[in-house]
């Protein structure tokens, strides 16, 4: 009888990674509530060890071996670096400068009071239950992660969203990216924050001081490469920075998001930057997505989790709603703009994901933390459509609004 070796076994999940999640998405007709990004996620849930790992073990220990998960985690790793550092490098804050009195103020209350109510939610999770803080983390820690777990804003699934209702260039458009890019921007230095490990101050300090200076000598090496060469160095950048970040204490995600913020949009040719987005969604972003999946586990906490993760979705989506709506009558909105903004603003899915995966990792969560907060992030992500949709349909002339 033939033995299959790792590397039949690798493959066989890799068929699954991208069969199980296409075919749903193709023969399910899922786009309009689900795209194929979020029905990657819940599938890499689906195959994971709480739902058919469950109902079939053997299943789960013969294709999801150590060496394989092993070989997984890698792609993954590297699969999300990129990405992390495209979204940096996106990241346009002039914009936001221009118009940073109504930014900031839209951005502050979008960010904050999810944060406020999501934190609120991860004190009750810890008066009533056990078992969501990890081994290495501190109340002070979870209570911020949570929180800001249910404030930030996915914001590449955000631009896949606006691009299908074809508002992303657009005035509206162009408002909903400032606001979530300082979102986004807030998100890693929280999460920062939250990895200050503070018997080795010393070493973050001189990554930040070294990484300030070597950014300046990367611009000014940037600035005179022709532009296919500014592709491969822009890599090693990446890897170098994720590395020095990690050795520092922090974490690798940080350093490649910094790798990606001190890099300008305008050195890459806007529709090379579009593809290579495209093409890692559709390349290796699916082993990450199942990576997350098996990181799921609903027996430890059985009803309690989907329980935590339907008060973590009203606090997100509530939150959201609420701060944005505040900032509308502030600045006098026309009627249903706050609805339309809040709404796009909630979309969760990958930042959040990449977020809950760092402190997870870390041991600020558990695996019971973790799997609540994923399932809020793909729920909130699949009302986005459905509720702005209908919404723009009625109120068209607020596409057009720049402020």
């Amino acid at each position: 009888m033939h033995l299959m070796s790792t590397s039949e076994i690798f493959l066989i999940a890799m068929i699954l990674i991208y069969t199980v999640p296409y075919l749903i998405w193709r023969v399910g007709r899922t786009e309009y509530w689900a795209p194929l990004v979020v029905v990657q996620i819940v599938t890499g849930i689906l195959l994971g060890p709480g739902v058919l790992g469950a109902l079939v073990p053997s299943y789960y220990e013969f294709v999801f071996s150590p060496p394989v998960i092993q070989s997984l985690n890698g792609i993954a790793m590297w699969a999300v670096m990129i990405f992390v550092w495209i979204a940096g490098i996106e990241l346009d804050l002039r914009q936001v400068w221009t118009f940073r009195s109504e930014s900031g103020l839209t951005a502050g209350l979008a960010l904050g009071t999810p944060l406020v109510f999501g934190a609120l939610a991860a004190l009750v999770l810890l008066g009533f239950w056990g078992g969501w803080i990890g081994l290495h983390g501190q109340p002070w820690q979870f209570v911020l992660g949570v929180g800001m777990a249910c404030a930030v804003t996915a914001l590449p699934i955000l631009i896949l969203f606006m691009e299908k209702m074809n508002i992303l260039r657009q005035p509206i458009g162009q408002r909903i990216l400032r606001y979530a890019s300082l979102d986004d921007l807030a998100i890693w230095g929280v999460l920062a924050l939250i990895l200050m490990d503070w018997t080795r101050v010393g070493r973050q300090g001189l990554f930040l001081l070294g990484f300030s200076l070597a950014s300046l000598l990367f611009r000014k090496l940037m600035r005179r490469l022709p532009g296919t060469d500014r592709w491969f160095v822009g890599l090693i950048w990446l890897a170098a920075s994720g590395f020095i970040a990690d050795w520092a204490g922090l974490h690798y995600m940080v350093g490649a998001f910094l790798a990606g913020v001190v890099m300008d949009a305008e050195w890459f040719d806007q529709e090379d930057m579009d593809k290579l987005r495209h093409f890692v969604l559709l390349i290796i972003m699916p082993v990450f997505f199942l990576s997350t999946g098996l990181k799921t586990d609903f027996e430890v906490g059985g009803k309690v989790v989907f329980i935590a993760a339907a008060l973590l979705l009203v606090a997100s989506v509530g939150g959201k709603l609420a701060g944005v709506h505040v900032a509308g009558r502030i600045l006098r909105w026309e009627k249903g703009e706050a609805s339309i903004i809040g709404w796009l603003l909630q979309t969760k899915a990958l930042i959040m994901i990449i977020f809950a995966n760092v402190l997870l990792d870390k041991g600020v969560f558990t695996n019971q933390t973790f799997t609540a907060l994923l399932v809020m992030a793909v729920l909130s992500t699949m009302l986005s459509v459905p509720m702005v949709a209908p919404r723009l349909m009625a109120g068209k002339e607020l596409v057009s609004r720049s402020s």
